[in-house]
Formats: C-alpha cells, structure tokens, sequence
C-alpha cells in the first residue's frame, strides 16, 4: 500500500486503527516489545544464511582442486 498509495505507513496506520482502540494497543504493545528490531534482525540473519546456500566450504574447494 505504501507503494501504491506514496503515504507514510503511519498515515496508513492511522486510517486503520483508533485512539483507544484494540488494533493499536496491539500495535504499540508490539512496539514496546521492540518487534521491529526482533524482525530486522531476523530478515538480517536469514540473508546472511541464504546468500551462502550455494557457496562451497573451504574443504570442499580444496577437495575439487586437489
């Protein structure tokens, strides 16, 4: 929607969600959790271990080169 829309995710956030309503108590206990850093660092960790999926292991280089 971001995309689409070009406004902020807040303002979209806003639309969807009332002041003392459930949706954002979620939302803000979610923030106090720090759910944002939690996602970051696993989207981060699951790169990391994907862009080495098709590496060959230093042993195994030096078993193909012999």
């Amino acid at each position: 929607m971001v995309l689409t829309t070009g406004r902020h995710p807040a303002a979209l956030r806003d639309d969807v969600t009332t002041p003392a309503g459930c949706t954002i108590g979620g939302l803000l206990m979610l923030e106090d959790g720090k759910i944002r850093s939690v996602l970051a660092r696993a989207i981060e960790e699951a790169t990391k271990i994907a862009g080495s999926l098709g590496a060959i292991a230093p042993a195994d280089k030096e078993k193909r080169h012999g």
